[in-house]
């Protein structure tokens, strides 16, 4: 429980404050309604964000101890205030052309004209996250990985991954066909939103490669000092915390949409989203430090087989209109299954032995 004794203290807070907050405004009917309410969107955000706290483990288990620190402190400010607050004024402020202080004062003041502006861009929002998510499924099912979960399927599929590009190449097709589910006028903004999904991926892992390539010449050279800074960029560093701080906004914009389907309230949507942040956090932590993955061998593989399913249903719901609820499920239901899985391996892997 170590690991969640600060998610507590954050939640005893942000309740009370919650508390005062729907009090000030509607007395002790407001109060109930706004306690309700937060705590809803944070089962909600814990229950989205599963499979997130698992693929973050599986990159953050190679780190040193710093780099988990700084994912903790500056990470988590970035996911709360910044993805869960401060991203969606940042869209509303670009996209209806208003200064940052009006559109605080209309997310405070006028919360019904504030969702409809966001909402107004869900296809692009969901068309980015759904590429960037949707690279970080294909990367992984194409991967030549030395466990397979469905190996009659993985197995075939790694095959794939040995042609340069395939995975741009799929994502690339994903995305030309989402664009017939958008009218004609939304199809230019969701097509460069989706490109830059992409973009955004492959300058990570472009920027990751080349600090790889400078760490292996380093270590050809002999130059020991050089060799321990790649080491240590590559085991944590600027471009791994920025890697997970995008794959957390590409999975907070599902919850910050779905959040406005169920209230208006900013105040009360950032606190019940910074409420589940906190323990999703804490969560990969938890799995990192009680070697859960390795335990647990199919669990990253469910995982990414969630993102994969996410990817789409934020694509389709450029169209559709897919509940808050079958999202959740079907990333719990995946995890669910590998934990099974897992679970009957170790027992075979048991009666070998």
């Amino acid at each position: 429980m170590r690991h969640f004794y600060l998610d507590f203290i954050f939640t005893a807070i942000a309740l009370m404050v919650a508390a005062w907050w729907g009090y000030s405004h509607s007395g002790m009917g407001g109060m109930i309604s706004t306690l309700s309410i937060t705590a809803i969107l944070a089962v909600m955000e814990i229950s989205l964000s599963f499979d997130n706290a698992v693929v973050n483990a599986s990159v953050l288990k190679h780190w040193d101890e710093f780099w988990k620190k700084i994912f903790l402190t500056v990470g988590i400010l970035v996911a709360v205030f910044g993805m869960r607050l401060v991203f969606p004024i940042v869209i509303v402020a670009v996209t209806a052309d208003l200064g940052m202080m009006e559109v605080i004062n209309l997310a405070l003041n006028d919360p019904k004209e504030y969702s409809a502006r966001l909402l107004a861009h869900h296809a692009e929002i969901s068309a980015f996250g759904g590429m960037f998510l949707l690279l970080v499924f294909l990367n992984f099912l194409f991967d030549d990985k030395e466990v397979h979960w469905f190996d009659w399927l993985e197995s075939r599929l790694a095959k794939f991954g040995q042609v340069n590009a395939m995975s741009v190449f799929v994502a690339l097709a994903v995305l030309m066909v989402s664009l017939t589910w958008v009218n004609d006028a939304q199809d230019s903004a969701v097509l460069i939103a989706g490109v830059w999904g992409i973009l955004i991926y492959l300058g990570v892992q472009v920027v990751s490669g080349m600090l790889e390539g400078n760490m292996e010449e380093d270590e050809e050279e002999g130059n020991s000092s050089g060799a321990s800074a790649g080491s240590a960029i590559m085991k944590g560093g600027i471009i791994g915390f920025l890697y997970l701080e995008v794959l957390d906004a590409s999975f907070s914009f599902d919850g910050v949409i779905g959040a406005f389907a169920i209230t208006n309230d900013v105040i009360v949507i950032m606190l019940g989203l910074a409420i589940g942040a906190m323990f999703v956090r804490s969560m990969t932590i938890f799995l990192v430090d009680k070697g859960t993955l390795d335990e647990f061998i199919y669990l990253e593989h469910g995982a990414h087989y969630a993102i994969g399913a996410l990817a789409i249903i934020m694509l389709l719901s450029m169209k559709f209109q897919v509940p808050e609820l079958v999202t959740g499920l079907v990333g719990i239901a995946f995890i669910g299954w590998a934990l099974l899985a897992s679970i009957k391996h170790r027992k075979n892997e048991a009666k070998l032995t």
